[in-house]
């Protein structure tokens, strides 16, 4: 892998960031409006609960750590799609970048653009919520890593999804968070859905996370097997969704799509 063209995807990118206050936006500001109104919410039901569990950190942290999930999905797809928008394909792949080093790039623009949101999140929620991730302890970093990496997979999976479907489906894509959210109990316990769904979160890195943070949260242990076995289980997927995207990739080019991509097409 040459470094130097993963490093030039990161600058085209910055490149495009620093041009445009309305790609700098949204970096930041939809992680301050759900702080601001989590955290309102759960300072409220502090207030009035009678069960001694701290909704700050049980409600709060789950939430910025959803939206940091999130963040990192959409700065994969994100960083994608300005190739789309631009129709940029031909381009970028006449020249020798690997495929693997194109996704290592738009891998590291996400670690980039993500580390902005983390910084406003943390920055708001200890000052103005007194939120704390020390409070979690050690356990805060299996939790992000695994979010992370699911991050990742789900956002190289959706960009081959549009790769292959062409770029008017990118509304396919915005959806995905909020569709697997239910299924991942980032407000409550798997235990009180269907038998059906929580099979279907036995299969999500995300609900072992949440569990582990509610339970720190009212002081219970933690399984750190549990949380080795996700952080295997998202490694899978990020292994799979670079098959994914190779091979649509592929397919692609054997067919001729890549010269066709249109946002008027969606096949």
């Amino acid at each position: 892998m040459n470094f130097t063209r993963v490093f030039a995807i990161v600058l085209r990118q910055y490149y495009l960031i620093r041009a445009s206050f309305s790609r700098v936006l949204p970096l930041f500001i939809w992680v301050a409006v759900d702080i601001i109104l989590w955290g309102f919410l759960t300072r409220y039901l502090n207030s009035v609960a009678l069960s001694g569990v701290n909704f700050v950190l049980a409600m709060l942290g789950a939430v910025l750590l959803w939206d940091f999930f999130i963040r990192i999905m959409q700065g994969v797809t994100m960083a994608f799609f300005e190739d789309v928008w631009s129709r940029n394909f031909l381009n970028l792949f006449s020249t020798p970048i690997l495929v693997s080093e194109y996704l290592a790039g738009l891998v590291a623009s996400s670690m980039v653009t993500s580390l902005v949101g983390i910084v406003v999140m943390i920055i708001l929620a200890s000052v103005v919520f007194g939120l704390s991730f020390l409070s979690y302890g050690i356990v805060i970093v299996p939790c992000l890593l695994v979010l992370f990496m699911f991050g990742i997979a789900l956002g190289i999976a959706a960009s081959a999804l549009v790769l292959r479907l062409g770029p008017a489906a990118e509304w396919f894509i915005w959806p995905i968070p909020a569709i697997i959210s239910p299924f991942v109990g980032v407000l409550y316990p798997i235990t009180i859905l269907p038998g059906w769904m929580q099979a279907v979160s036995l299969a999500l890195p995300p609900s072992y996370v949440f569990e582990a943070l509610r339970a720190t949260a009212k002081h219970q242990a933690v399984s750190w097997l549990v949380l080795l076995a996700s952080i295997i289980l998202a490694a899978v997927y990020i292994l799979l969704a670079c098959r994914y995207f190779i091979a649509t990739y592929r397919q692609a080019v054997r067919t001729g799509l890549i010269a066709r991509y249109s946002a008027e097409s969606l096949s």
